[in-house]
Order: C-alpha cells, then structure tokens, then sequence
C-alpha cells in the first residue's frame, strides 16, 4: 500500500480510498471466504471490515501499518458474521482451484473433502491463522500483528490449529465400528 495514499485517505480524500478498497476488497473476499467457508457471509464480512477500514482510518495512528491494521478490521468481522450466524452452508468445491485448471483426479477431490470437513471444525480463531498463514502466507510476525495478538499467541493458535486438522482428517479416516466396507 502506497503511504501517502493512505494518509490522503485519512484526511478524508474519497479519491484517495477508492484505489486502497480496489486493491483490498478482492484479496479480503477471498480470505474471508476461506475463514467463513460461506461467500454470501464472506461478502458481508469484506462489506462490513471496509466500511470500518473508513471510518477508523482517520484513527490510524500509523500508515505504514495499514495493511496489518486492515486484515484486524477483516478478521474481526468475519467473527462477527461467523458469531451472528452458526449456519454455514456447504462449499466444497466453490473456491476456484489456486494452481491449475486441470481437473482433480478423484483421489483429490476425497483429500480436499476431508480437509474441508477437518477446517470447517476449527474456531475461527483457528481458521483465521490458518488461512493468513497459509492461504495469504503472512509471517507469523505480520499474523501477529493482523490478529492484534502477541506472536507467541499467533504461533500458539497455528500449531494447535495445524494439530486440530490433523486429527480430525485421521479420525475420519478410522472406520467406524459395525460399519459395512464394500
């Protein structure tokens, strides 16, 4: 982000904000998306973190912190709209593929079912980290200060995140007793 765009924002500059929401809003809904598992929920929250980001940008005591200070107003708001509605619809297989466009061999799409069935079990605390570290690839410094936690807190929350998944995608995995397997 361009700091003296930032600070013409602050001061109220309506032409200055509307490249920085340009620039936010796509990479905010996808985030979202992937903390809510639920895009009309994930549009509400990037609704919601930008129209924060304006109001409290005259607040911001730091422009050079504006990208960390801003994904704080978005991960706030996707526990707001996560805490607001318990229901999450299914999404598997709406998130567009990050790498190829090749279609998954089958064995593929059963991992990336597990997974999503493993991630929609995390607290959004859990997710959030998850998400901007591996989906955004934030350091655990810029994780640290996005969340408005101390680091250890951050690395805490990753590592207990990362064991949490893997349980649950093995204990799906165990079959369950009295359960036919054709």
């Amino acid at each position: 982000m361009d700091r003296e765009t930032v600070i013409r924002a602050q001061a109220g500059d309506q032409e200055a904000f509307t490249p920085l929401a340009g620039e936010l809003t796509p990479t905010f809904l996808a985030t979202a998306h992937r903390i809510l598992r639920d895009i009309f929920l994930a549009e509400d929250a990037t609704q919601r973190a930008m129209l924060n980001i304006w109001r409290g940008l005259p607040r911001l005591r730091e422009p050079d912190r504006f990208e960390a200070w801003s994904y704080r107003l978005l991960v706030r708001a996707c526990y707001s709209e996560g805490r607001r509605t318990m229901h999450w619809a299914p999404a598997i297989g709406s998130l567009a593929p990050d790498e190829s466009g090749t279609p998954d061999p089958a064995g593929a799409v059963v991992d990336r079912d597990e997974l999503e069935r493993a991630f929609r079990r995390l607290s959004l605390d859990h997710r959030a980290v998850v998400v901007l570290r591996h989906y955004r690839h934030l350091s655990m410094d810029e994780i640290a200060d996005a969340l408005g936690i101390p680091l250890g807190t951050a690395a805490s929350r990753l590592h207990y995140a990362m064991r949490e998944l893997r349980a649950a995608v093995e204990a799906d995995a165990r079959p369950v007793a009295g359960r036919v397997v054709s």
